[in-house]
């Protein structure tokens, strides 16, 4: 249970599946419900399928290129902590959306794979998460806890852009910018613990006894 709380925390902060209502709305806002339901529907999927095979084939895909776990941890950290200084700033990080990826966001069905599942809501960040994640720990109930926290992520992210609008209404662009910067916060402390246990694992000497 605590493996299963951990990850989907750590998972949510990173997706964060409330900053992509802005432009889930501005894409969605004169199309049917059906349509809309139908790309909300899409786009969980998507995420999750991305994250799982991330998650399932990222190992053998590091040994294919002979790169270290540590050296991930370290290079995801720096990544994860890209996206957490933007979000502070309340703002999305190129490492999730370009502006090119945002104006071909019109293309409806489409658009429900790319840009909004990927790399909107499963970007670098959470692919990286996914296959350290997989070298962190073995065992069927760890391996059940992260794709039951996998699977919650989604049912959360079909749940916030089905509500997209009332949340929106609701929160503002100031409660918007609150939300995003305290997830940005815990990425963050995330991204730090990323990278110093990358580094004591490359530099074991760095260790503190």
């Amino acid at each position: 249970m605590r493996d299963f709380v951990l990850f989907f925390i750590s998972i949510f902060s990173i997706v964060n599946p409330f900053s992509a209502i802005p432009t889930f709305v501005s894409m969605s806002g004169d199309v049917p419900k059906p349509v809309r339901s139908s790309m909300i529907t899409q786009a969980s999927v998507a995420v999750f399928v991305i994250l799982v095979v991330s998650y399932i084939a990222g190992q053998g895909l590091l040994a294919f290129f002979s790169i270290r776990v540590a050296s991930l941890r370290v290079a995801g950290g720096f990544l994860i902590f890209s996206m957490a200084w933007a979000m502070l700033q309340a703002r999305i990080s190129p490492a999730k959306q370009t502006p090119e990826e945002a104006e071909e966001s019109g293309e409806r069905n489409a658009a429900a794979i790319v840009p909004l599942a990927m790399p909107l809501l499963a970007g670098p960040g959470a692919i990286s998460l996914m296959i350290i994640e997989a070298g962190r720990g073995d065992g069927f109930p760890h391996h059940a806890a992260v794709l039951a926290a996998v699977l919650a992520l989604c049912v959360s992210i079909w749940i916030i852009l089905q509500s997209a609008g009332p949340i929106a209404r609701a929160l503002g662009q100031t409660g918007m910018n609150v939300a995003t910067r305290f997830m940005g916060l815990i990425l963050a402390a995330i991204a730090v613990e990323f990278i110093t246990t990358g580094l004591s694992e490359i530099f074991p000497g760095w260790s503190v006894p």
